[in-house]
C-alpha cells in the first residue's frame, strides 16, 4: 500500500509540475506577445511621427521639390554627385553661382521659371536639392534611431518602386552601375516589388491614405516593419515617405525580461505544488489508497459484502467519503448495469450502422460515386457559417460537361454515362485536395480550400490541358473524348455575402469560358 500511495502521490507531483511548466510557458508566451503588442504599437506611433516630419517638411517646400522629383526621374543618371558628401552648402554656393552669372540672385521670397535656366544651372540646383534632402532624412533617421528611411516614386504599371532618396548610401562604379566602392552616389535604384508582396505599401499609394498596420520585410537587409505615408502636394499623389525599425534586438530583449519574469513565477509555483502534495498526501490520498485496495479486491473476488466494509470505514463528509459511499453502492447494482449497459450497446451498434449507410446512400451520387447536391448543399451550410465567423478562404471551380446531349442522342445514354464518368474522374484526380460535387447531369462543383486554393491557377491550367489532350485523343471513343468547360471563383469579403454568389461568379467563368472554347473551335 505504502507503494501504492507513493506512486499516487508522484503522479500528482508530477501532473503539478507539468501544470507548472505549461503555466510558466503560457505565461511567458502571453508576457511575450503582451511587450511586442505594446512596442509595436509604439513604434508604429514613431514610425508616423518621422514620416508626417519629413512630409510636413517636403509639403512646405511646394512646387520646388515638385521640379525636384520631375528632373530626377529624368536625368539622375546624369548625375555625379559625390558619395561621400557630409553637408549640401558647397553645392548650394555652386548652384547660386551659377544663377549670379546668369544675372539672378536668390533669396527667399524669389521664385524662378526652373524651364528657364542653363542644363549646368539645372543640374547644380538638382545636386543640392537632392543634397539636401538625402542629409534631411538621413539626420531625421539618427534622430529617431531608425534603420531606413527614404522616399519611393512607384511605377504603378510594373509595380516597381524607385528609390528617389534612399538612407542607404550606394556607390556608383565606373561604368555607372551599382558598386562595392565608387566616387558617386548611385541614383535611381529602382526594384520590383509585386502587390502580393508588398501589400501595404502599394495599398497606402492606391488608396492615397496612409495604413494601420506595418509592412513586413524579411530580405537581406534583415527583418524590419515599414510604414509608409503618401506625398500630395496640391491634390497631385506625388510617392512615399517611408520609414523601417528593426524587430531582432528588441525581440530578444522582451524575451529575456519575458524569461526573467517567468523564472520567477516558477519558483512560487514550486513551493506552493510542494506544500500542496503535502496537504494532499495527509488528507486525500490515504483514503483513496484504502478505496483501491477494496476495489481491487471486489475485482478479484466479486464479494458484495465488499461494498459493507468500504460504507464501514467512511469517517468523514468529504468528496472521497462521498465517492466511497457511491462505489459501495455500485458494487451492489453492477451486474445489472452490466447487463443493460450490454443491451443498450448492441442496441446503439446497429443504430448506427443504419445510419451510417443511409447517411451515405444520402449523400453520394449512384453513378459516380461521388458526393451529390444533398452533400453539396450540406457543405455551403458549412461555409455560410465560416463566413459568418468572419475567418475563411475558399473558392468554387464550376465544371461543366460539353456537348452531353449530343452524345445521348448519337451514341446513347449508357454512353453519355461513360462520359460523364471520364470527367469525373479527371476533376477528381485535378483537384485532389478537395471535395467534388456532382450537382447536375453534366455540371460539377469543387469546394477550394487548402493547397488546391492556393494552386487553382496551376490545377486550371493543369485541367485544360488534361481535357484538351482528351477531346483530341482519337484512340478513344467519340463519347470518351470528353471537352468540358472550367470556371472558378475565390471568395472576397468585399464581393460577396454568401456562397451563393461566390457560385454565381464561379458558374459566369465557367460560362465565358464555355464561349471562349467555341470561339476557338470556330477558328
Amino acid at each position: 500500500m505504502k507503494k501504492r500511495r507513493e506512486k499516487l502521490l508522484f503522479k500528482f507531483a508530477f501532473i503539478f509540475t507539468v501544470f507548472a511548466m505549461v503555466a510558466m510557458f503560457l505565461g511567458s508566451i502571453m508576457t511575450y506577445i503582451s511587450q511586442t503588442k505594446s512596442y509595436h504599437k509604439a513604434a508604429l506611433e514613431n514610425l508616423r511621427c518621422i514620416c508626417d516630419y519629413l512630409e510636413q517638411l517636403i509639403q512646405e517646400s511646394g512646387d520646388d521639390f515638385v521640379i525636384y522629383q520631375k528632373y530626377y526621374m529624368e536625368h539622375f543618371s546624369e548625375a555625379r554627385i559625390p558619395f561621400n558628401f557630409t553637408e549640401y552648402h558647397t553645392a548650394q554656393r555652386n548652384y547660386e553661382k551659377l544663377l549670379s552669372e546668369m544675372g539672378l540672385k536668390k533669396d527667399e521670397n524669389t521664385h524662378f521659371n526652373f524651364d528657364s535656366f542653363t542644363e549646368e544651372a539645372k543640374m547644380a540646383y538638382f545636386i543640392y536639392i537632392h543634397e539636401y534632402w538625402l542629409l534631411t532624412f538621413e539626420n531625421a533617421r539618427k534622430a529617431f534611431n531608425l534603420p531606413y528611411t527614404y522616399y519611393l516614386v512607384p511605377k504603378e504599371d510594373i509595380y516597381n518602386m524607385v528609390y528617389m532618396i534612399d538612407g542607404e548610401r550606394t556607390p556608383r562604379g565606373l561604368n555607372g552601375q551599382k558598386s562595392s566602392k565608387g566616387p558617386y552616389l548611385y541614383l535611381g535604384d529602382e526594384y520590383h516589388d509585386p502587390y502580393e508582396k508588398c501589400p501595404v505599401q502599394w495599398d497606402t499609394w492606391f488608396t492615397g491614405e496612409k495604413q494601420k498596420k506595418f509592412q513586413d520585410w524579411d530580405n537581406e537587409w534583415g527583418k524590419t516593419y515599414a510604414f509608409y505615408v503618401p506625398l500630395i502636394i496640391k491634390g497631385q499623389k506625388l510617392g512615399l515617405i517611408g520609414a523601417e525599425f528593426q524587430v531582432a534586438d528588441v525581440n530578444r530583449e522582451i524575451l529575456r525580461n519575458a524569461i526573467v519574469q517567468t523564472f520567477g513565477v516558477g519558483v512560487v509555483l514550486i513551493i506552493c505544488i510542494i506544500i500542496l502534495l503535502i496537504f494532499i498526501n495527509r488528507n486525500y490520498i490515504k483514503k483513496i489508497v484504502r478505496l483501491e485496495a477494496n476495489l481491487i479486491e471486489y475485482s478479484e473476488e466479486k464479494d458484495p459484502f465488499i461494498a459493507q466494509r468500504i460504507e464501514a470505514e467512511i469517517k468523514g463528509n468529504d468528496e472521497i467519503d462521498s465517492l466511497s459511499s457511491q462505489f459501495a453502492s455500485l458494487i451492489l447494482r453492477i451486474e445489472d448495469y452490466i447487463k443493460s449497459l450490454l443491451d443498450t450497446s448492441q442496441k446503439l451498434k446497429a443504430s448506427q450502422a443504419r445510419a451510417e449507410k443511409m447517411d451515405a446512400l444520402a449523400n453520394r451520387d449512384a453513378l459516380t460515386g461521388i458526393r451529390n447536391k444533398t452533400a453539396y448543399d450540406n457543405e455551403v451550410r458549412r461555409l455560410e457559417w465560416r463566413i459568418a465567423e468572419g475567418n475563411i478562404d475558399f473558392g468554387i471551380a464550376m465544371i461543366d460537361l460539353n456537348f452531353l446531349k449530343r452524345i445521348n442522342d448519337t451514341f446513347g445514354h449508357e454512353q453519355g454515362n461513360t462520359a460523364i464518368k471520364k470527367l469525373c474522374l479527371l476533376v477528381c484526380q485535378v483537384f485532389k485536395h478537395s471535395p467534388v460535387f456532382r450537382i447536375g447531369g453534366d455540371e460539377f462543383v469543387v469546394i477550394l480550400e487548402q493547397t488546391d486554393y492556393k494552386d487553382i491557377d496551376m490545377l486550371c491550367m493543369n485541367f485544360n490541358i488534361q481535357i484538351d489532350a482528351l477531346s483530341k485523343n482519337e484512340d478513344l471513343q467519340p463519347w470518351e473524348q470528353v471537352s468540358a468547360a472550367l470556371g472558378y471563383a475565390l471568395y472576397d469579403k468585399n464581393l460577396d455575402s454568401s456562397v451563393q454568389t461566390v457560385f454565381r461568379r464561379a458558374d459566369k467563368a465557367m460560362y465565358a469560358r464555355k464561349k471562349e472554347m467555341k470561339a476557338i473551335r470556330s477558328l
